[in-house]
C-alpha cells in the first residue's frame, strides 16, 4: 500500500497526462479563489490500494457551482451547474469531473434522503458509507498531497477491513448494507465484527428504502465481476430475504452465473439475464411481489417474466421427435435473453440444446418469399396467405426447402393440389 508522502507520485503514474494536467488546472483555480480543493472518496482508497481508479469525484470547501463557472471562463470549457445541490461538472476536451461543495447531512427519518448543507471536509467525509470510502487527498499547491483521514480509513485498508462510521450508519441509510457486502467481496476484505453486529441488527431497515434505491443497489451487485459471490454473503447476512423470503444465493446460484460467464467469456452477463438467474425459483406470484416492490424496469421485468413462464413450460420442449419447426413455434414468443436465462438454469441436456438451437440458428431463419411475392403466384388475400406463409417457413424451418427457387416448387405444387 502506498504512504501518503507517495500519494501525488501514485495519482501522476496512474492518470493519463491530459487528466492530470486538468487537476492541476482546477487546484490553480481554487488557490486563486483561496478554496481547499480534495481528490475524495473511492479514488483516495484505490490510489493507495494500487488499484485503478475508476471514478474521479471532487470537493472544495468553498462554491462548487462558481469554481466551475471560473474554470470554464479560464480554460474555455464547459460547467454544467446545479446550484440547488451546490455539485458541478466540469467538461474539458473528452474529460469530465465532479465537482461537489463539502457538505454536511442529516436524516429526518431512517430511510428517507438527507438533508445537506455546506460543511467542512470532515464533515463531507463524515456522511460517507465507510472509513476506506472516507479520506481525502489535497490538490492545492499548500500542503499538495496530504492525506485527510479522520476517521482510520488508511489502518482499515491495512487490515482489509469495511468499517462504518457511526452505529447509525446503516439505521439513517440502509443501502449501506447492500454496498458493505459489495465492497467486503469485491477487495477481499470482511465486514469489520461491530460494523457486521451493526449490519444484523438493522437488517431489517431495508424496508424503509424505496423501491427504486434497492434496485438500483441490486444492479450495481449484479455488474460485479463475480456476484454470485455478493448474493452469497447477503443470504448468509439474511439480507436476501429482506428483498424476498425465496430469494438464495446458494451453490445453485454460483454454478449458473459460472455457466453464464462461459457462455460469453471476455464479458460480464447483461443485467437481465443475471436478474432472471437470481428469480427462476420463484414462482411467478412471488416474481410480480418482487417486480412491484423493486419497480423493475419494464424491459427487465419482461425477460424475468418470460424465464418464468417459460420454465413452467419445459416438459412440453423435453417431447421426444420435436422438429425445428416445433422448437421454433414453442419459443418464438419469448425473450431471447429469457430463453438463454432457461438454457442455463435447466438441468436437462436435451432442453438446453433445443434452447441453444433456436437462439443460434433457428430465430435467424427466414423464408425467401413474403407475401407478395406468393400473391403474384396466385395464392390469395387472407387467412389462406397467412396459412401459406406459415407452412413456407416451417418448411425452411425443418429444411425441406433451402432456397428460393425451392421454396417456389413448394408454392405451385400447393397451389396444384388446391386446384385439384
Amino acid at each position: 500500500m502506498a504512504e501518503p508522502n507517495d500519494l501525488m507520485q501514485r495519482i501522476e503514474e496512474s492518470f493519463p497526462n491530459d487528466l492530470w494536467r486538468l487537476l492541476e488546472t482546477v487546484a490553480e483555480i481554487a488557490d486563486a479563489r483561496a478554496e481547499a480543493l480534495y481528490l475524495v472518496g473511492g479514488a483516495v482508497r484505490d490510489l493507495l490500494l494500487g488499484r485503478p481508479v475508476v471514478d474521479l469525484d471532487l470537493v472544495v470547501e468553498g462554491d462548487a457551482p462558481q469554481l466551475a463557472l471560473s474554470f470554464a471562463e479560464s480554460t474555455g470549457g464547459q460547467a454544467f451547474i446545479h446550484r440547488r445541490f451546490g455539485t458541478a461538472k466540469l467538461q474539458w476536451e473528452h474529460l469530465n469531473l465532479d465537482l461537489v461543495t463539502a457538505r454536511s447531512e442529516t436524516y429526518e427519518r431512517p430511510g428517507a434522503l438527507p438533508k445537506v448543507k455546506a460543511g467542512s471536509i470532515q464533515s463531507d467525509l463524515f456522511r460517507r458509507d465507510f472509513t476506506i470510502n472516507a479520506m481525502a487527498i489535497r490538490l492545492n499547491t499548500v500542503d499538495l498531497g496530504q492525506l485527510v483521514d479522520p476517521y482510520g480509513g488508511k489502518n482499515d485498508l491495512g487490515n482489509r477491513l469495511v468499517r462504518v462510521l457511526h452505529d447509525k450508519s446503516f439505521i439513517d441509510d440502509a443501502t449501506r448494507i447492500f454496498r458493505a457486502v459489495r465492497y467486503e467481496q469485491r477487495l477481499g476484505f470482511r465486514l469489520e465484527p461491530e460494523t457486521e453486529m451493526l449490519l444484523r441488527r438493522d437488517v431489517a431497515m431495508i424496508n424503509t428504502v424505496s423501491g427504486d434505491r434497492l434496485r438500483h443497489e441490486l444492479e450495481l451487485i449484479l455488474q460485479e465481476e463475480c456476484p454470485e459471490r455478493i448474493l452469497r454473503r447477503m443470504d448468509e447476512l439474511g439480507v436476501l430475504r429482506e428483498l424476498h423470503p425465496s430469494l438464495a444465493g446458494d451453490d445453485w446460484l454460483t454454478e449458473r452465473f459460472e455457466r453464464a460467464r462461459q457462455a460469453q467469456p471476455g464479458s460480464r452477463p447483461q443485467l437481465g439475464l443475471c436478474l432472471s438467474l437470481l428469480i427462476y425459483r420463484l414462482t411467478q406470484e412471488e416474481n410480480e411481489s418482487l417486480i412491484q416492490r423493486l419497480n423493475i424496469r419494464r424491459q427487465e421485468a419482461r425477460i424475468i417474466r418470460d424465464a418464468l413462464r417459460l420454465k413452467d413450460s419445459l416438459p412440453a420442449l423435453a417431447e421426444p421427435g420435436l422438429s425445428a419447426s416445433d422448437i421454433y413455434r414453442s419459443l418464438a414468443g419469448y425473450s431471447p435473453k429469457a430463453i438463454q436465462a432457461v438454457a442455463l438454469a435447466a438441468d436437462s441436456p436435451t432442453i438446453q440444446q433445443r434452447l441453444t438451437y433456436y437462439l443460434s440458428a433457428l430465430r435467424y431463419v427466414k423464408s425467401a418469399l413474403d407475401g407478395q411475392a406468393l400473391m403474384e403466384m396466385g395464392v390469395p388475400a387472407g387467412p389462406r396467405l397467412g396459412k401459406v406463409l406459415q407452412a413456407l417457413h416451417d418448411a425452411r424451418l425443418d429444411r425441406e426447402v433451402r432456397t428460393k427457387e425451392d421454396e417456389e416448387a413448394l408454392v405451385r405444387r400447393w397451389l396444384a393440389e388446391i386446384n385439384e
